[in-house]
């Protein structure tokens, strides 16, 4: 049987037409939807220090995302994959300056970069993956703080990067300079764009979690913590019946004489705490743990019983960031019961004890022991309960966000013409997270001491609920040089107590503050500032999320 298309012919006649007007309208759809994202680009781009780097960085990258979304979290996830990009391009133009060099110190500076935007890499990485977890609808509680945290740090490694130039020609430095100036400024922006898509106020902390923060289960923790965490974190207390992956010993005994030999053994990016013991004894050796080294926890006989001691300094070509006798910038790291100490002694200028770059990282019942530059809390979330400090100068250094909990600060005698600072904060950016908090602490200076001077522009420093000895000087705090920082600074002093705590005769800086209500104090808190509810109660370390009552 034959069809008769006959009737098919009006449709065939006016269906050019309509193809025509499908297009058109296709074509019309497709510019309004690009029309509509570039106006989130340049409105997100508007605020930051670089609108048009801002909007050349994130247009590169949407040439790569054709299928982009018409959100604000597309947008920064594309300016943070393109800055990983121009990360990657500036370690390898610094990398060629390594056979250009023959000053020591200028080539430990030079491998110190390549190093420190490595960690930057990482860090926008961890940055990206959090935003797609976000745009997958995960839960979006605890996200802020990972990302402005993890934005911050790659934020400052440029800086630390340039630091290490001290003290050399000038010539590679100058080069290096020049390359890092775009990375800064490509980081800033995409911190910048967040922080103004999340400036909503928070809620004090003390409403939302008054209900919990004081219960507690057997052995003084938090009632939420697992029971294999809880145990973990009792039998931590001594060194027996506890399970150790990995045994220290200078005597033989154990599996290793090392410290440093049972951390290049421990796994790569473990997944589960990885526990190494170090029996009692001077352990005298550098020790490293890359940002491989993931969720280990290292444990010792007490203060003053498992000492790991070195001299590096300043004063033998080395930077200050390489001077440290313990380092650690794998993520999720805990240390108890452990002596940290530098001997350099004050004539050696920049001495570190400890270094730490490691996120979400818990120091409890450790003595961190140097003169100038003691603890450098370089980047990321750290956590101190405990803890011994002693030093001269800037003793506590550093751009991470820590907070020191129930510690003892102690002064040591400087050189005759030096005066003791116990912090240098060395926040650069107004948006970044970082500062430092010490908290229910003791301060037991027996030199004239101040409690901190203005490293960088946005340095940020509190004492809260603290004791303070009266050789704490009645300004409490120091000037770096002249008027700098003076008024973008941020140091306060919230209901500390003790002969050198009186504030008549405090600074009277705009930046500082003397905080009379709790609501502001609890900004500095473990709750809020270091988002440690999230993060603290698994690694079984004693802490009080909010404000003394």
């Amino acid at each position: 049987m034959s069809l008769n298309y006959t009737f098919l012919i009006p449709f065939l006649i006016l269906l050019p037409p309509i193809v025509q007007s499908l297009s058109t309208s296709t074509t019309i759809l497709s510019h309004t939807k690009d029309h509509t994202l570039h106006s989130i680009i340049q409105q997100l781009c508007i605020n930051v220090e670089n609108p048009e780097l801002c909007l050349s960085n994130i247009n590169t990258e949407r040439k790569q995302m054709p299928s982009m979304k018409h959100a604000p979290s597309s947008i920064i996830k594309a300016g943070l994959k393109s800055t990983m990009k121009e990360v990657q391009k500036t370690i390898d133009y610094i990398n060629r300056f390594t056979a250009l060099s023959i000053n020591q110190r200028e080539q430990i500076a030079i491998q110190d970069c390549m190093e420190l935007l490595d960690y930057s890499v990482t860090e926008l990485g961890w940055a990206v993956e959090d935003m797609e977890r976000v745009q997958n609808g995960s839960s979006s509680t605890h996200h802020q703080g990972n990302l402005k945290a993890w934005l911050s740090a790659a934020l400052g490694n440029q800086d630390t990067c340039i630091e290490g130039f001290e003290g050399t020609p000038g010539h590679v430095e100058n080069n290096i300079k020049a390359s890092l100036n775009q990375v800064t400024q490509l980081i800033s922006n995409v911190l910048t764009m967040y922080t103004s898509l999340h400036s909503v106020p928070e809620r004090p902390f003390h409403r939302r979690n008054n209900n919990r923060r004081n219960r507690t289960r057997g052995g003084n923790f938090p009632e939420w913590i697992s029971k294999e965490d809880a145990e973990l974190a009792m039998s931590a207390v001594d060194a027996r019946g506890m399970h150790f992956d990995a045994v220290v010993a200078l005597d033989g005994s154990g599996r290793f004489q090392s410290i440093v030999d049972a951390v290049n053994e421990a796994p790569n990016y473990s997944t589960r705490r990885y526990v190494i013991y170090v029996k009692r004894g001077v352990y005298k050796e550098n020790v490293e743990l890359k940002k491989k080294k993931m969720n280990i926890m290292l444990v010792g006989d007490g203060m003053g019983e498992t000492i790991i001691s070195s001299d590096r300094n300043f004063m033998q070509g080395l930077t200050t960031f390489r001077t440290a006798t313990f380092a650690v910038s794998g993520k999720g790291f805990i240390a108890r019961d452990i002596t940290f100490r530098n001997t350099a002694g004050p004539w050696n200028h920049q001495a570190v004890a400890l270094r730490v770059d490691s996120d979400h990282s818990a120091f409890f019942r450790c003595s961190i022991e140097g003169y100038q530059d003691t603890l450098y809390a370089h980047s990321l979330r750290q956590f101190y309960r405990e803890c011994s400090i002693y030093g001269t100068i800037d003793y506590i250094f550093g751009n991470g966000a820590a907070v020191l909990q129930n510690c003892k600060i102690f002064t040591r005698k400087p050189l005759w013409f030096q005066k003791v600072t116990i912090t240098a904060q060395g926040r650069k950016f107004s948006n970044q997270n970082t500062g430092f908090s010490i908290q229910n602490s003791y301060v037991y200076a027996t030199e004239p001491t101040y409690l901190g001077r203005p490293w960088k522009l946005y340095s940020r420093t509190v004492f809260m609920q603290t004791y303070m000895s009266n050789m704490v000087q009645p300004s409490g705090w120091l000037e770096w040089f002249e008027n700098f920082a003076l008024n973008t600074l941020y140091y306060g002093e919230y209901r500390n107590y003790g002969p050198g705590a009186a504030l008549a005769g405090r600074v009277k800086w705009p930046g500082y503050h003397m905080l009379r209500d709790a609501t502001t104090a609890s900004f500095f808190t473990v709750g809020r500032f270091l988002d440690g509810m999230s993060w603290l109660p698994a690694t079984g370390v004693t802490f009080q999320a909010g404000l003394s009552t």
